[in-house]
């Protein structure tokens, strides 16, 4: 494990302490409404807290995207500025958590000019750690992971998420999980994008796909996913899933049955 992953292992098991400090009481919480069903506690803004401070100590001349609290500049000083950033979602499903509904996770991920190269997704509640850093494959626990190999559609487990405050992309995806849906073993929507990509990543979903996601949700993940030996792209399958957050991820042959059944569904109301 390189010293920049150690130390977004032990950023990542930070933040795990302080959710699962709370995670109990999660009714006596304070919580704000960012949006339409999208809240923030005093958890999120707390593990987000921790993790910056370690992050900052260690590396001051990187930037941060945070989904909390936003961009954060690159420290002055040494010249790097701004060429590596780290993507983190302290408390990805708070609507999990708050329901003390067991699905939620730290997602950790560090690009350089644009690439991912590492990627942490923490579930402290069980105790595993998903691990990846670029051309050296998916780890969970230590133990290498590999993407499924099934050859198609037929008997998969998919995973997805609903969009749950847009009703205009309601409408654009119940049609796509009809499309999905038919041959498989079904489809799961557990809430908590970050291991979803994790679980496609150890072979436990076949493939996965989502709309209007956020960068924190998946960049960890995606890198997960590939380093098991999947795919992932936008619903194009194309590698411009960072700009469009409409992803889609998978073993090989699975992702391409996954493109092929939401193909009719792009257009100029659906970005790819």
């Amino acid at each position: 494990m390189s010293p920049m992953l150690n130390i977004a292992v032990r950023a990542a098991r930070a933040a795990g302490r302080i959710t699962m400090r709370f995670f109990e009481r999660a009714d006596a919480l304070k919580v704000q409404t960012k949006s339409r069903n999208d809240f923030v506690s005093e958890v999120d803004r707390a593990a987000e807290a921790a993790i910056i401070e370690i992050l900052r100590e260690k590396f001051p001349d990187h930037a941060i995207l945070a989904e909390e609290s936003g961009s954060h500049a690159a420290g002055k000083g040494r010249g790097t500025r701004d060429e590596f950033e780290w993507v983190i979602d302290p408390l990805d499903g708070t609507t999990n958590y708050l329901h003390g509904f067991p699905q939620w996770a730290i997602s950790i991920g560090l690009r350089q000019r644009g690439r991912m190269q590492l990627g942490v997704v923490y579930d402290p509640l069980h105790e595993e750690l998903f691990t990846a850093e670029r051309g050296g494959g998916a780890l969970l626990n230590d133990r290498k992971i590999r993407v499924t190999q099934r050859r198609g559609m037929d008997g998969a487990l998919i995973g997805t998420g609903i969009p749950f405050s847009d009703e205009t992309q309601l409408r654009t995806y119940l049609p796509m999980l009809e499309a999905i849906i038919k041959g498989t073993a079904g489809v799961r929507r557990p809430g908590s994008a970050a291991l979803d990509f994790a679980y496609v990543a150890a072979g436990r979903l076949d493939g996965f796909w989502e709309l209007g996601l956020k960068p924190w949700d998946f960049a960890a993940g995606a890198l997960l996913v590939t380093e098991a030996g999947g795919m992932v792209t936008d619903l194009a399958g194309s590698e411009r899933h960072f700009e469009t957050c409409n992803v889609v991820a998978g073993g090989h042959k699975v992702h391409k049955a996954m493109l092929q059944r939401l193909r009719p569904f792009l257009g100029p109301d659906l970005p790819a």
